[in-house]
């Protein structure tokens, strides 16, 4: 589960998680993802460059 707000910055980039994770699996280049989305600061893009997705992993140890 990616966070909601960028944690340096505050700004929203929850909403735009699953078109940056389709396009990036569909073999686009993620800085260009990122340019197209409007992040330009450096700290929303490392939440989504750095973002692991651990919740199926560790659902079933709840």
């Amino acid at each position: 589960m990616i966070p909601v707000r960028c944690f340096t910055c505050g700004k929203v980039i929850a909403e735009s998680w699953e078109e940056y994770k389709r396009r990036t699996g569909e073999g686009e280049d993620p800085a260009t993802v990122l340019d197209d989305l409007k992040f330009v600061r450096y700290c929303c893009r490392r939440m989504f460059l750095a973002h692991v997705e651990l919740v199926d992993t560790m659902a079933p140890y709840q």
